[in-house]
């Protein structure tokens, strides 16, 4: 073969040079990175988007939950020849009117500036709750009862009512007077009666926040419902502390402690008075994600239930308040 042929052929067969190679080489580490962010994008956008609608049914779950209770708080709808303990007829409880059996509460609602002391404390009662008073940053909690039974209640497997937590409320048999025009009668009735406390708490071990539930029912132990509530914030609508009417409207909302402390609330006899004029409760809840989703701290800043902005998250956590009014339905002034 000459030198000539060789020289001809070696053309064909040499590889990329140095240059080529850099720029392949570079060529493919941009596609690669573009590749990677692309997909790290979706994927963060993508958690985003399931923590967003986590949150959302935990939010939807605890104002779900909340709502139904309160709006069963107080009596059930006057009934034919029932006297009611809040109107101006004869009354329940008195020497001319007793009930035997059972002791009646003097509260269908009553909340707290924070939390109650002995919320979950075993034998204690609306009357009987415990409240520092004065104002605070903590959640807040709140205590209702109301007559139970099978229709307004999950029915247990026996057909009897529950409470917050589906355990089986005791059945109370009472001696009461029936008023039938001007005649009075004693009668022998049985019901149930539901005592559920709600708040925000964490269980020993755990550090997630929950909305927690205390019943009355079962071995009254307090068990979460809801989890990552991170906060429950409550005020309450209330008419005059003058007003007696049995429809009334709105005169303004006032914390828990304002309904106690208030210049005209404190006028009134005792707190069971005072808080015979809640007739509406705003509830908001604070729900986080399960985990730290948010790029940066910018991206993690929320508006809390007061309506400020919190420009310095404790983490990378979404964070979103769900709000709601409930009218208590079952309230007579």
């Amino acid at each position: 073969m000459t030198r000539a042929n060789r020289h001809h052929r070696a053309r064909f067969i040499k590889g990329f040079s140095l240059i080529e190679l850099l720029v392949a080489l570079t060529i493919g580490l941009v596609i690669v990175v573009s590749a990677m962010s692309a997909y790290i994008g979706a994927a963060g956008a993508g958690r985003s988007a399931e923590a967003q609608a986590r949150m959302a049914e935990d939010g939807q779950a605890a104002l779900t939950i909340l709502t139904q209770q309160l709006k069963m708080a107080g009596n059930n709808p006057i009934q034919a020849f029932r006297t009611d303990l809040s109107r101006t007829n004869p009354v329940y409880g008195t020497s001319t009117f007793p009930v035997s059996g059972y002791t009646l509460s003097n509260f269908n609602i009553r909340g707290c500036d924070g939390k109650f002391s002995n919320i979950t404390t075993a034998g204690t009662t609306l009357d009987t709750l415990s409240c520092a008073g004065g104002t605070t940053t903590l959640p807040d909690s709140i205590a209702v009862n109301y007559e139970a039974d099978q229709y307004n209640t999950i029915a247990s497997s026996s057909g009897r009512p529950t409470d917050c937590l589906g355990n089986t409320l005791s059945t109370i048999t009472s001696t009461v007077t029936t008023v039938v025009g001007a005649a009075t009668s004693t009668a022998a009735v049985t019901y149930t009666v539901a005592d559920n406390r709600f708040y925000v708490g964490t269980s020993t071990g755990i550090v997630t926040p929950s909305l927690y539930c205390k019943g009355n029912g079962g071995s009254s132990s307090a068990q979460p419902i809801v989890e990552n509530i991170e906060d429950m914030q409550l005020t309450y609508g209330v008419v005059s502390s003058t007003n007696t009417a049995i429809t009334a409207t709105v005169a303004g909302y006032l914390t828990a402690d304002q309904v106690i402390n208030d210049v005209n609330m404190a006028a009134l006899a005792d707190d069971a008075a005072r808080w015979a004029k809640v007739i509406s409760v705003r509830v908001c809840v604070l729900v986080r994600s399960e985990s730290a989703v948010a790029p940066d701290a910018a991206s993690a800043q929320y508006v809390k239930c007061d309506g400020t902005l919190e420009t310095s998250p404790p983490d990378l956590r979404l964070r979103r308040a769900f709000s709601t009014t409930v009218v208590l339905r079952n309230r007579l002034l």
